[in-house]
């Protein structure tokens, strides 16, 4: 516990460098440019994709049993109710605790390390937590379907929640702006906080992207980067980097992932989350 592991996960000290939704901003306690935050992205280190591998291989067994057809074998699954489905619903819940308490632990520490060095204290330095949230993760939720509520099982992956105003299951503070929805750009460029929308609701469960994307698989990256190339590009602009693994920082450059504004732009347009905040990584930790 408490570790950030490797892949995209990372712990990045942030400025704010744009505010686009003041209202919005201010409820989450962001009243200006050149704030520091500090944000974290990590999960259940590996037990969530252990649990998933395993499932896929009893899923497909009570698919040929309960004959049910996917066009990709990544889509194997079972019915809610039968012992596969249970299973599995009970092995991804003990893997999202995990990433919860992973993630809170990880806070703890950055708080207690920003109190060390400006000597003071957490709550003097206002290190609240705006949201955490879990990608890659089936929930539970209620929606409407052919104008009817229905009780459905929604999976994101490679996506977040993004709940609209006044929706019940978001915390009081953020019912007049949406919840905030965490995008993680790349370690060069940078990342965004935006709202969920009604129409997002409507038309997408409640959902939105949760980052940039891949623009080159890791074993691309890694044939056709330079490790030096990329950390000098990094400390031109201003950001320190510090990585477990040389072959990290060519999986995770820049140039690896699409352009997290077009991106984030593309959600703002579609209606399906709001830009709220952009922001500039100034130091990165990569597991």
């Amino acid at each position: 516990l408490g570790t950030l592991g490797a892949g995209n996960h990372y712990g990045e000290v942030q400025v704010v460098d744009e505010i686009y939704d003041e209202h919005a901003a201010h409820k989450m306690g962001i009243d200006r440019k050149g704030q520091v935050c500090l944000m974290i992205h990590c999960g259940s280190r590996g037990l969530g994709h252990q649990v998933a591998t395993d499932a896929l291989v009893s899923m497909e067994k009570a698919m040929k049993r309960d004959q049910i057809e996917v066009n990709d074998r990544q889509l194997a699954c079972a019915r809610i109710n039968s012992q596969e489905g249970q299973d599995y619903l009970k092995g991804m819940a003990a893997a999202a605790n995990f990433a919860w308490v992973n993630r809170s632990c990880m806070t703890f520490c950055a708080r207690q390390a920003f109190a060390k060095v400006f000597q003071s204290t957490p709550d003097d330095l206002d290190m609240h937590v705006i949201y955490d949230v879990s990608h890659n993760i089936a929930k539970i939720e209620e929606h409407m379907v052919n104008g009817r509520p229905m009780q459905l099982c929604v999976h994101r992956k490679g996506a977040t929640r993004a709940f609209p105003p006044h929706h019940p299951l978001i915390p009081v503070d953020y019912q007049l702006t949406g919840q905030p929805v965490l995008i993680g750009g790349t370690m060069g460029t940078c990342s965004y906080v935006l709202t969920g929308t009604e129409q997002g609701m409507e038309e997408t469960f409640g959902t939105t992207c949760h980052g940039a994307g891949r623009a080159l698989s890791r074993s691309k990256s890694r044939r056709s980067l330079d490790f030096q190339e990329v950390l000098d590009a990094l400390a031109a602009q201003g950001i320190s980097i510090r990585v477990a693994s040389p072959k990290l920082v060519m999986e995770e450059a820049p140039e690896s992932y699409k352009n997290v504004t077009d991106v984030v732009e593309t959600c703002h347009m579609a209606g399906i989350s709001k830009k709220a905040i952009k922001l500039r990584p100034i130091a990165v930790i990569k597991g």
